[in-house]
């Protein structure tokens, strides 16, 4: 049975492809590497999915990604180095008002720590990079899976890093058989509508929820663009059935929303399922960013202020390679406007539980 790597452990990405790779009998023994703070996060969760699957393994290694060999014990390291056949690494860190340092040390130079230990990997199979569809930056237009074209600028050190790395890891590509994945933002389960935090989308129904006793509740500029947000089922489907096509390998596919809805229409329909009212009225885009600024507003909102510069970008995720290659397994992206529901009650559930909150600075 293969052996599977995950740096990310114990995010919720990372647990809930653990699930499915047990689910669907890819894998029956897990190797997952965590930070020495972690790890009693991480035992937690183990001892979770093994409740679900109790014939199957998860070894938890202490180590840090962004030093050599990952920091792992030279005997921890020796023994498991030919046991690993397919290396996922998802640890990064997501959030779009991080300092630039702290994303290089981790994004970045992680990456490249990352790809040294892939290099030692006698017996790997595949490598499963998760990038971002934002490593576009500022591009606009039609944006493609076999495109990594530097743009002009970035809209946030996250992005900024994320491309590094992702350049980092296509430059690996004539080496080992990789396939790098590029997700939309993510959003929570679409039938149930778990998640671990409320970061992305959920920063507009925070908005929304701190914005309701008001008389009526404003749209946010005029914007023309899409969103593009994907439910977590579907990354997780999709990329489990991507590790095992061979016609992924050295591919870079976007899973993204082939049919995204447009921002406005998005944002009506959360303020109608939260308040039970459509919005009304506009507050000017340039007046949202000013008050933003702010530190105590955006944190009574529970919003960071990066966020609006996604409003009114314009580009478009071209899909073609994921979707040809995806149909083959049946597996498609669940609609947003359709399952926001079970997103927004979800969130009603949890909301005051900070647990799920990010803390915006």
């Amino acid at each position: 049975m293969v052996v599977h790597f995950f740096t990310g452990f114990p995010g919720f990405i990372s647990g809930q492809l653990i699930r499915e790779l047990f689910r669907k009998n890819q894998s029956q023994e897990v190797i997952a590497i965590t930070l020495t703070g972690e790890l009693i996060k991480a035992n937690i969760e183990k001892d979770n999915i093994l409740a679900e699957f109790p014939n199957c393994s998860i070894r938890i290694v202490e180590g840090d990604i962004t030093l050599p060999n990952l920091g792992l014990e030279n005997q921890v390291g020796q023994e498991i180095v030919s046991q690993i056949e397919v290396l996922w690494h998802l640890a990064a860190i997501y959030d779009l008002a991080v300092p630039r340092d702290v994303a290089w040390k981790i994004n970045v130079h992680g990456t490249n720590m990352v790809n040294d230990f892939v290099r030692t990997l006698p017996n790997l199979r595949r490598y499963m990079y998760f990038s971002t569809a934002y490593v576009a930056g500022t591009r606009e237009g039609v944006l493609r899976e076999n495109e990594l074209i530097r743009p002009s600028a970035f809209k946030n050190y996250y992005e900024e890093t994320k491309y590094e790395a992702e350049q980092l890891v296509e430059d690996l590509k004539a080496e080992v058989p990789l396939t790098i994945i590029r997700p939309g933002i993510v959003r929570g389960h679409s039938e149930t509508g778990e998640t671990v935090k409320f970061d992305g989308p959920y920063f507009f129904l925070n908005m929304v929820d701190k914005l309701k006793c008001l008389p009526f509740i404003p749209y946010i500029g005029r914007s023309q663009s899409k969103i593009n947000v994907v439910p977590v089922d579907y990354i997780v489907n999709a990329s489990t059935y991507l590790v095992d096509e061979k016609c992924a390998e050295w591919k870079t596919l976007h899973l993204t929303d082939p049919n995204p809805h447009p921002m406005q229409e998005v944002y009506r329909t959360m303020v109608k399922l939260l308040t039970n009212r459509y919005p009304k009225g506009r507050l000017p885009l340039t007046l949202a960013r000013v008050s933003l600024q702010v530190p105590l507003i955006r944190k009574n909102l529970g919003v960071e202020q990066e966020s609006l510069d996604y409003l009114t970008w314009n580009a478009k995720f071209d899909t073609s390679e994921a979707v040809a290659i995806l149909k083959k397994g049946g597996i498609i992206c669940p609609d947003f406007i359709q399952t926001m529901p079970r997103m927004i009650d979800f969130y009603l559930m949890h909301k005051e539980d900070k647990t799920y909150q990010i803390e915006i600075k």
